[in-house]
């Protein structure tokens, strides 16, 4: 894994469980000051006594208060931004188009599209006169393929890679560098849960379930999380300097989706 600066200051929306406590582990092992937030304090917590060093907040991505209090929460101990990851999400409603709820789109596109506008606003200022910094963007391998029942959690996806494009180009004159990832089957609790909750409506089991997703996945493989926590660790590192406004798949080429 690339070294970075040792004094490298890393943000990352909820870091608390799942691939946001992945990626915070791996720049942890490198070094870096971390500071992360969750939506669920208990959550937040146990992470921060499990990994030593680890700062964090009681945020909701998706209101611009939290997000304010968050960067300037992080900004008061670490005294700048190097790394923010942006990898909130939630997976919002399963409903075909016309049955979900305005609430529900609201609420899906506000945490997973806007919380990400919130979060770069906040810290473009920081980074613009660091003259450097490096924005990473959790998305989705489904924003490729596109799956039914899920439109708001999908277009919001889709819209991260918009603004990752448009942030690259924006931002780039000021040493600014901004990339997503495209994580596919995680091989986590949510995503073993995804395919439980297949398995159930099918009246299958877990195996005959895996093998459905796995057929659609050219290396047929389950993504590790500690996969997207290298990943981030590598784009954030001397040797990605030059990669910005790319859309980088961490999930063995998603064919297709059920």
């Amino acid at each position: 894994m690339p070294d970075l600066k040792p004094t490298q200051r890393v943000l990352i929306t909820a870091g608390g469980s799942g691939i946001g406590e992945a990626i915070a582990e791996s720049f942890l092992n490198n070094g870096s000051k971390v500071h992360i937030c969750d939506i669920n304090e208990k959550i937040l917590n146990g992470c921060l006594q499990k990994h030593i060093g680890l700062r964090g907040s009681v945020t909701d991505v998706g209101n611009p208060a939290d997000v304010e209090n968050l960067v300037t929460e992080a900004l008061n101990w670490m005294g700048g931004v190097d790394v923010l990851i942006n990898n909130a999400g939630i997976g919002g409603p399963n409903s075909n188009l016309e049955d979900i709820s305005y609430r529900d789109w609201d609420r899906t596109i506000s945490v997973n599209l806007n919380g990400m506008f919130y979060c770069i606003k906040n810290i473009a200022k920081t980074m613009k006169s660091q003259k450097s910094g490096c924005i990473i963007n959790i998305s989705t391998a489904s924003a490729k393929v596109a799956l039914p029942g899920r439109s708001p959690y999908v277009a919001s996806k889709v819209g991260v890679l918009g603004l990752t494009h448009t942030v690259a180009r924006e931002y780039g004159p000021f040493g600014i560098r901004c990339n997503a990832i495209l994580p596919g089957l995680i091989n986590n609790e949510r995503g073993r849960g995804i395919l439980s909750n297949h398995a159930k409506e099918k009246n299958i089991d877990f195996e005959e379930a895996e093998k459905n997703f796995l057929k659609y996945i050219s290396l047929r493989t389950w993504i590790d999380p500690s996969e997207v926590g290298e990943l981030s660790v590598f784009l954030a590192s001397p040797a990605g300097r030059h990669i910005t406004g790319q859309q980088i798949g961490m999930d063995g080429n998603v064919e297709w989706e059920i």
